[in-house]
C-alpha cells in the first residue's frame, strides 16, 4: 500500500514551526512577517489560491496585504503597483500572482520586482543565487517539494530522480535543488519534457518521478517502475474537477509513496512561500 505525501499533514506541522518563530519575532518587538499579493482579474484559480495565501497568513500570524487590480489593467499601473511594494519598508516580501492578462510582460513584471522582495523566487537573482548554492528565496514550488519530502524522511542522496517538465517555476528549479550537494538534495538527476523521445523508458528508471507537464493523468503506470516515489504536482480541472498529471488510480498499486491532487503538492507551495516571506522578515531586522 502506497503511502498518501499528505501535503495537508505536511503543512500543519510546518505552520506550527512558523507560529513559534513569529510569536519569538513579536516577544523580542520585531514586527510581524508581512506578506503581500498583487492579484489582476478575476481567474477563479488564481482568486482561491490568493486567499489561501492570506489565510495562511492569518493562521501563522502574518500580516498580509491584497492589491486587485482590473483585468484590463496596463502594464504601467501594474509596474507602479510593484515599485510601490518595493518602497514601502512594512511589507517584507510579496508576490504577482500568475499567470498575467494577455498584452502584459510576464518577464518585464518579474524584472521589475526587488530581488529582496521577491519571496516567490523568481527573479534571475535568486534563481542565480540558488544555483550557486547561496542563501536565498527558493521558488515555492520546489521548495514546497522538498519540505514534503522532508516531512515524510524520503531518502534523495543517490537516487535517479526524473523531472517531467521544464519550467521556470518548477522543473528546472526542481532539477537544480535535487542535485544540490543540500539535504533532500544529491540526486542524480534527469530533466525531461515534451520534446524527450522515448519518455516512458527514462521515466522508468526513476525512483522518485516528478509530473510537473500540465496534461492531466497523463503519467500513468508505464511510466513507472515499482516502488517509485510520485510527485504530483499538476493541477488540470477537468469538468469542474482536479485532476493531477498522474493517474493516480493506475500506479497507487505500483509505487511506494504518492503526492494527491489535490491535498498534495498545492499546499506545500503556500508553505514555502510562508518560509521565504519569514526569512525576508529575519533579513530586514
Amino acid at each position: 500500500m502506497a503511502i498518501i505525501l499528505s501535503g495537508k499533514e505536511a503543512a500543519v506541522s510546518f505552520k506550527k514551526e512558523i507560529q513559534i518563530k513569529v510569536k519569538k519575532r513579536l516577544a523580542e518587538r520585531k514586527s510581524a512577517p508581512h506578506l503581500a499579493a498583487i492579484l489582476v482579474g478575476d481567474d477563479p484559480a488564481s482568486s482561491a489560491y490568493v486567499r489561501g495565501k492570506v489565510r495562511d497568513c492569518k493562521e501563522v500570524g502574518f500580516k498580509s496585504t491584497l492589491i486587485h487590480l482590473k483585468d484590463d489593467v496596463l502594464q504601467e499601473e501594474l509596474i507602479q503597483n510593484i515599485q510601490m511594494l518595493n518602497s514601502n519598508s512594512e511589507i517584507h516580501g510579496y508576490i504577482v500572482q500568475l499567470p498575467l492578462p494577455n498584452g502584459i510582460n510576464e518577464k518585464e513584471i518579474l524584472l521589475a520586482i526587488d530581488p529582496m522582495k521577491d519571496v516567490d523566487g523568481f527573479h534571475p537573482e535568486n534563481v542565480g543565487r540558488m544555483a550557486l548554492g547561496l542563501k536565498t528565496y527558493l521558488p515555492a514550488t520546489p521548495y514546497g517539494i522538498l519540505l514534503l519530502l522532508q516531512f515524510y524522511g524520503i531518502e534523495t542522496t543517490g537516487k535517479n530522480a526524473v523531472v517531467i517538465g521544464r519550467s521556470h517555476i518548477v522543473g528546472s528549479p526542481m532539477s537544480i535543488l535535487l542535485s544540490s550537494n543540500i539535504e533532500f538534495g544529491n540526486a542524480t538527476v534527469t530533466l525531461t519534457h515534451s520534446r524527450t523521445k522515448n519518455l516512458e523508458e527514462v521515466t522508468k528508471n526513476a525512483d522518485i518521478l516528478i509530473a510537473a507537464i500540465g496534461k492531466p493523468s497523463f503519467i500513468n503506470k508505464n511510466f513507472i517502475k515499482d516502488g517509485a516515489v510520485v510527485i504530483d504536482v499538476g493541477i488540470n480541472r477537468v469538468s469542474g474537477k482536479l485532476h493531477g498529471d498522474v493517474d493516480f488510480d493506475s500506479v497507487k498499486d505500483i509505487v511506494s509513496a504518492i503526492s494527491p491532487v489535490p491535498g498534495g503538492v498545492g499546499l506545500m507551495t503556500r508553505v514555502g512561500l510562508l518560509m521565504n516571506t519569514l526569512l525576508a522578515a529575519d533579513g530586514r531586522d
